[in-house]
């Protein structure tokens, strides 16, 4: 199976993009009657716009036990925090893998493990900018619990950020999800927790770029230690 020269630069664009492509068309026709250097700004803008609302297809791996990250971005944090108490998961702390997604990034989400979303909420809040290890407590957010078949529980939670605005969810309490499978996407500029369960490393690194839905972020079957990384 090949890849053609054209799907890899031509990207299918999600629905949800396509009313902010058209605004975006439409008021570069109208610079470029006002004056045409403006014009070309405005085809710029768009293009960014038809870019950030890009879809593509992505590799899935299929053995059991792995959690893929949520988003493409750069792993901003790892550390210990209690997950949004509007789940009513308890004050138990969890190991948190934050991925901050800039504005040139695919921001459509997807599930990190497979199971069942046993609970879900939203909460409104501020607009800090995301990649802060406050935005997580303070940032309007939208979070899920992922029940496992093995009863544990994965937690990833969507945080806006200071150019983002809106969160979008295409899922409900109780839909089953595969690993992989979208599930929401957050405009312009966000970031994506996931508390994993009780027990498990990541197997990402600070300053690792992740791609939603492929990199591996952590192996539930894995026994060794945290992994670590260096820059080069």
């Amino acid at each position: 199976m090949s890849v053609s020269m054209m799907g890899t630069f031509v990207k299918p664009m999600h629905p949800e993009g396509r009313k902010f492509v058209a605004i975006f068309a439409a008021i570069s026709v109208v610079l470029f009657l006002i004056w045409s250097p403006l014009g070309w700004i405005g085809t710029v803008l768009t293009v960014w716009c038809y870019y950030f609302f890009r879809d593509p297809k992505r590799v899935v791996p299929d053995r059991e036990g792995l959690i893929v990250s949520p988003a493409d971005g750069v792993v901003s944090l790892i550390e210990h925090a209690v997950p949004p108490e509007e789940l009513g998961l308890g004050d138990t702390e969890l190991l948190r893998v934050s991925v901050f997604m800039s504005v040139f990034n695919c921001h459509v989400n997807r599930a990190p493990i497979a199971g069942e979303i046993t609970a879900m909420a939203y909460r409104p809040g501020k607009f800090l900018n995301a990649s802060l290890d406050k935005a997580s407590k303070d940032n309007e957010r939208s979070s899920l619990a992922i029940t496992m078949a093995d009863g544990r529980q994965l937690v990833v939670v969507q945080i806006a950020g200071l150019v983002a605005r809106r969160i979008v969810g295409f899922v409900n309490k109780g839909d089953k999800l595969d690993t992989g499978e979208r599930f929401g996407l957050i405009r312009f500029g966000s970031r994506l927790d996931v508390y994993l369960p009780e027990g498990v490393e990541p197997m990402v690194a600070l300053g690792q770029t992740t791609l939603a839905g492929e990199t591996v972020l952590a192996d539930l079957q894995a026994s060794e230690p945290r992994r670590m990384g260096r820059l080069e």
